[in-house]
């Protein structure tokens, strides 16, 4: 029995690895982000740290946006969030002095203002810190090419009463706030999402290969001796088959983004789903012209029919 298992092993051309701590970098190779993770210390200094473990969370059927946070419950960042609930997620370009920093500002044990001396990167106030100029929030980095501003959302998993320790004991929570002797995870509400004007108007006015940001790929600590990561490369569009047309879900979606101040119902949506996909995006921003000069914040099947027939007319003329 063994020896059959072992050659349909062999067959299969895959090796069963051991699962340890910090498997995404010690038991695999797992993809990720680079970000610093901005946080304000006891002192009101801005704290940078280093983490790729920052994922979506919430994306879409709630009141609000999140992202997920996983760190150590000792370090700087997980302090800072635990006491003020504030952090800012900044996402750096591929450069190697940056990638070289960020190395750096992972380095624990330092304290804020030891980590911070002689960082590179450019400090600014975000839309939070100008908004509301009485109260104190994380500064940003500038050479980002864009940064969520984030606030903890304390309340879930009953992780409101976590406060800074020198160890933390059980119990712990299943998700947010203080997770184990060693960890937290904080699920973090999106504010603002703050971008560069390139990729602000690439999402705004259609992507284009020239418009994605040069983002890094981060593969962890490797080796007991190295960071790996790999630098940008020019995207690659792949379209969706033509067989399977444009869906109700995808008009959905396109219309979700393409202005905040005016929404369409499914009804609506509908009738757009024979549109060519290439123009479905100029076909959106007209009928949002339309209900702006209408005064109009909702579009249903009534408004997109109104449209329509003034197209029609437009077309006769």
């Amino acid at each position: 029995m063994e020896e059959k298992h072992k050659k349909i092993e062999e067959l299969n051309g895959f090796k069963d690895i051991r699962i340890v701590d910090n498997f995404y970098q010690t038991s695999s190779f797992f993809p990720m982000p680079t970000t610093e993770i901005g946080t304000l210390s006891e002192n009101g200094q801005t704290n940078l740290g280093s983490y790729s473990l920052c994922f979506p969370y919430y994306i879409a059927g709630k009141d609000y946006y999140a992202m997920l946070l996983c760190c150590r419950n000792s370090s700087n960042t997980a302090k800072n969030i635990l006491r003020t609930g504030k952090c800012s997620i900044n996402f750096i370009t591929d450069k190697r002095k940056y990638f070289k920093e960020a190395v750096r500002l992972g380095y624990p044990g330092e304290t804020t203002e030891e980590k911070m001396k002689d960082c590179i990167f450019t400090l600014v106030d975000g839309k939070r810190a100008r908004e509301n100029p009485e109260e104190k929030y994380p500064k940003i980095i500038q050479e980002a090419f864009q940064v969520f501003e984030c606030t903890w959302i304390r309340e879930l998993d009953g992780a409101e009463e976590d406060k800074v320790q020198e160890e933390y004991k059980p119990p712990y929570h299943q998700f947010n706030g203080i997770t184990s002797e060693f960890g937290a995870h904080f699920i973090l509400k999106i504010d603002n999402i703050l971008m560069k004007p390139k990729q602000y108007d690439a999402i705004i006015n259609g992507v284009t290969a020239k418009g994605f940001p040069q983002v890094p790929v981060d593969y962890g600590y490797r080796d007991s001796k190295y960071f790996w990561y790999t630098r940008f490369k020019k995207p690659i569009a792949e379209p969706i088959p033509e067989s399977k047309g444009i869906g109700l879900d995808t008009v959905k979606y396109a219309a979700s983004r393409i202005d905040p101040d005016v929404k369409f119902t499914d009804e609506a949506c509908q009738k757009l789903i024979k549109v060519p996909r290439v123009f479905l995006n100029t076909v959106l921003k007209g009928c949002v012209s339309w209900a702006k000069e209408n005064n109009v914040k909702l579009i249903t099947e009534k408004e997109m029919d109104e449209i329509q027939d003034k197209r029609n007319k437009e077309k006769k003329e």
